[in-house]
């Protein structure tokens, strides 16, 4: 299948890799000219422009940050697209947002599937990701061969634009409670005097550890340079968490402490950094540092 890519960052470059090893064809546009330089290192093309990327493809993946950004891709591709073609967004966007971009991708007579995802890049380098989509009948039977390269568990999770962003929204209300808790642990311990290596060691044979202590803990006792998922990721999906909790009246409690661990890290300055670096929020209060500097 002909696929253009845009956003060829953490995830998208894994995703778009397997892909290629899946014998699609790849035109792949992003605004670093690095990554572009390791598409066409990969096999793939690049492209000058979104529009560029999607002239005569067959299907479009998009990969970028937000519903903003989502929103631009959309805006330039939807015209460019040959009808009838194949969206399918892993963006993690609002809900409302997903059945918008849907509805007007679909309006223009494309096939949209609403499918965010999860895994990291770990995941998406190995074709492991937990894909959530949601869309029409045509839009999940077009989507099926791109999926099986991209994803190890992909759930169909409604027949239109919207199941997919709320499911992502709930996995990112886990996510980021589970990741706020590892900071403050590790936090903690470090401030009580304790080697942050044996707290990790110890929770990750516990029944107090869990998949966010053992994936991220090891990066909390570094400066956090080398970025998979920046702290302002969860500032953002936290957010849409809380903005879904007060429009439907849910008190949505454990992810507004969590939040402000974001906030508190993103404020400080570690806003780009890894997500890891919310233990930055408690050394900005007063605690003793995970971090080994320089490590």
């Amino acid at each position: 299948m002909n696929v253009a890519f845009v956003g060829l960052g953490a995830m998208g470059r894994g995703m778009a890799g397997n892909l290629l090893k899946s014998q699609h064809r790849v035109t792949g546009f992003d605004v670093a000219a690095q990554a572009l330089d390791w598409l066409e290192g990969q096999g793939g093309a690049r492209a000058g422009s979104v529009a560029e990327a999607c002239a005569d493809a067959e299907a479009l993946v998009v990969m970028v940050v937000d519903a903003a950004q989502l929103d631009a891709v959309m805006a330039e591709a939807g015209p460019a697209l040959p009808k009838g073609a194949l969206v399918i967004s892993g963006v993690t966007v609002p809900p409302a947002d997903a059945q918008r971009i849907g509805a007007a991708a679909e309006a223009l007579g494309l096939a949209y599937l609403d499918c965010p995802v999860s895994g990291g890049a770990v995941g998406a380098e190995a074709g492991a990701l937990t894909m959530m989509a949601a869309g029409s009948d045509a839009a999940w039977s077009a989507a099926q061969p791109l999926l099986e390269a991209m994803g190890g568990n992909v759930w169909r999770l409604g027949d239109a634009p919207g199941a997919g962003s709320t499911m992502k929204m709930v996995h990112q209300l886990a996510a980021g409670c589970n990741l706020a808790v590892a900071a403050e642990v590790m936090s903690f311990g470090a401030h009580l005097g304790l080697d942050p290596a044996q707290v990790l060691s110890v929770l990750n044979v516990s029944a107090g550890g869990s998949w966010m202590i053992a994936n991220r803990g090891p990066r909390m006792m570094t400066e956090g340079e080398d970025v998979t998922s920046a702290v302002d990721i969860f500032v953002k999906d936290l957010g849409i968490v809380m903005d879904a909790a007060r429009a439907s009246r849910f008190p949505a409690v454990v992810s507004a402490a969590a939040l402000q661990v974001f906030l508190g890290a993103s404020g400080a300055g570690f806003g780009r950094r890894d997500d890891s670096q919310g233990v930055r929020f408690y050394e900005a209060l007063g605690a003793r540092p995970v971090r080994k500097p320089g490590a």
